[in-house]
């Protein structure tokens, strides 16, 4: 059976999340929450979920001793299909603006930024339900292509240096990305585990994922 690490490093939607997957997985595949560093390194498939501020998130995950270096060579160097979720996702930037600078994980070279919509009447954080513009053609975002809503709650989005990497969009005042999506690894800014059937769909699409 299939063995997906849902790396546990204190983050709030860690719980929503597993339960998300064991949903979607229906038994085909092996939910773990872990920090153990041998098993995140031999995962079939590596699961980064995330909520709060971006400087904050990634001490937590430093901390985790050799969680880090497990990943790398679990997605980097083995090929594991690897879903960052909201901060999850903002994690595999290069650097993200919130409270100074801090380097992520430098996997999609871009950076993680406050979002300003143009019009002063939209709110930050953008919380609520948003079609997506997908521009991916990755099975996973069948249902978001097909314009069925998912669910944000940020205030900061990641912007990768080169579009195409860009997965889908989505519009809160001005267009930023939803989604990033490069090789064997995907991110959503959005959270599937909080969206319903839509979200689910995803995260079965990944877990059937063959990169």
């Amino acid at each position: 059976m299939k063995s997906v690490a849902l790396i546990d490093y204190g983050s709030g939607n860690l719980r929503s999340a597993e339960k998300a997957l064991v949903r979607a997985a229906d038994g085909r595949a092996n939910i773990v929450v872990t920090h153990d560093p041998e098993f995140v390194a031999a995962a079939d498939a590596v699961v980064l979920p995330g909520v709060g501020a971006f400087a904050a998130c990634m001490a937590a995950l430093s901390a985790r001793d050799g969680v880090i270096e497990a990943m790398e060579t679990a997605v980097r160097q083995r090929g594991a299909p690897f879903l960052g979720i909201c901060v999850g996702m903002q994690l595999m930037a290069s650097r993200g603006h919130e409270f100074g600078v801090t380097a992520g994980l430098g996997w999609i070279p871009g950076d993680v930024r406050k979002i300003a919509p143009a019009d002063p009447a939209l709110k930050v954080p953008h919380m609520g339900w948003n079609n997506l513009d997908v521009v991916s053609d990755l099975p996973m975002f069948a249902g978001p292509k097909a314009g069925q809503p998912v669910y944000f709650t940020h205030s900061f989005a990641m912007f990768p240096e080169d579009e195409a990497d860009v997965a889908a969009w989505v519009d809160h005042g001005g267009r930023f990305p939803a989604a990033v999506a490069r090789g064997n690894m995907v991110g959503v800014q959005f959270h599937p585990e909080k969206s319903q059937s839509v979200g689910l769909g995803l995260l079965a699409g990944f877990l059937e994922w063959r990169p």
